[in-house]
């Protein structure tokens, strides 16, 4: 059998076993350290915009340490984008909210701004104003930062970014991370960089931080002994992985450029098929983490994903929109199918920044008998 191809696989940089070493050295096998506060100090230097950025276990405590400090509780509703991972939207329940899902737009497949203004206008005439939006830069493509933040800024709801996928990624030459109140980066073993498992929060200012780090770490009191006032979470990042993360953010910029290569190869390979890609709208930068073409139909795009998974090539289907998950099927949604059709349709190619180009060759051989 060939060997396997995955669709997004770890790729090390080469100077992560320095930073390691030095966490084993210094004996700071703990979430507290030098790692963690060098690789915090870079994701910022990196994202600009006077940022401050919490390094967690996850990008799905980071979601839900946002939902907390903008108080987000039991009864109220939070808008959701619903073409995402559940782990988008899972923080809302932990809070004891009301998710509300929103439909997609063609332009970048993420949450349509004509819908979430309807969504805000409904549930307002009805006394329950949203507490907060969470909008996606899916696939590490920029929703429509513009227009989203000009509808939270009108009607005074806070937007959570969801930039798990989007390091990277820019708009008008603005990394993505900084658009909202808060920020999300994941660094999962898939994800473009990667700590093996942990994320970030990113914050306005050093207060919020603080904040962050009180409720990531237990929330322990100023005290001799172990006091609580709050309600405290484990989410703290090692030292560690933190350590992983200071060798992959030298690598950062590489891994951009390599999957954007890609991304050109595939497009350019299959330009005369019948594959649709998604194009970059005007001044975004995509740092296209995954590769995703559209197929003419359900059926079709299934005997490739079957063909592939034949050759031992890894793909995978768009996400299912959350809408029409088992778990979230009965929450209140606005939709205008598109999600439905992009999942129908759509299917995410081997993206690699390691990738070989013997190995592309294969998966285009695959691809091209379609």
């Amino acid at each position: 059998m060939n060997k396997k191809i995955w669709l997004s696989s770890p790729h090390m940089g080469g100077e992560e076993q320095k930073y390691i070493q030095k966490a084993f050295d210094t004996n700071w096998i703990a979430p507290l350290g030098s790692n963690i506060t060098e690789f915090e100090k870079g994701i910022e230097a990196y994202i600009g915009q006077n940022t401050h950025v919490v390094a967690l276990s996850s990008g799905t405590a980071a979601i839900h340490l946002a939902l907390v400090l903008l108080g987000v509780q039991q009864g109220d509703e939070v808008l959701c984008q619903s073409f995402t991972f559940s782990a988008t939207a899972n923080p809302i329940i932990y809070v004891g909210a009301t998710p509300i899902f929103i439909d997609s737009e063609v332009a970048t497949w993420n949450m349509c701004p004509n819908l979430l203004e309807e969504a805000i206008k409904e549930r307002m005439l009805k006394g329950k104003k949203p507490k907060a939006i969470i909008a996606v830069h899916l696939y590490g493509m920029p929703y429509n930062v513009k227009k989203i933040k000009a509808i939270g800024k009108k009607y005074k709801i806070p937007i959570i970014e969801d930039a798990a996928s989007a390091l990277g990624s820019e708009v008008n030459g603005q990394q993505c991370g900084a658009f909202g109140d808060f920020g999300i980066l994941s660094f999962n073993g898939n994800k473009i960089i990667t700590t093996s498992g942990g994320g970030a929060l990113i914050c306005k200012n050093k207060e919020t931080k603080e904040k962050a780090i009180f409720l990531a770490t237990q929330a322990r009191d100023e005290a001799p002994h172990y006091q609580h006032s709050h309600i405290g979470y484990n989410y703290r990042m090692s030292n560690v992985l933190a350590g992983i993360g200071r060798g992959q953010l030298e690598v950062l910029q590489e891994r951009v450029k390599a999957r954007r290569k890609i991304f050109n190869l595939y497009k350019e390979t299959l330009r005369h098929t019948h594959f649709q890609f998604l194009e970059e709208p005007e001044g975004d930068t995509s740092n296209r983490w995954l590769t995703c073409v559209l197929t003419e139909s359900y059926s079709i795009r299934e005997k490739i994903r079957v063909s592939l998974l034949h050759e031992n090539i890894e793909s995978r289907p768009l996400w299912k929109p959350m809408h029409i998950q088992p778990v979230f099927k009965d929450y209140l949604n606005y939709r205008n199918g598109i999600s439905e059709e992009l999942f129908e349709k759509g299917l995410c190619l081997p993206s690699s920044s390691n990738i070989t180009e013997k190995e592309l060759n294969r998966i285009v051989g695959v691809l091209k008998d379609f």
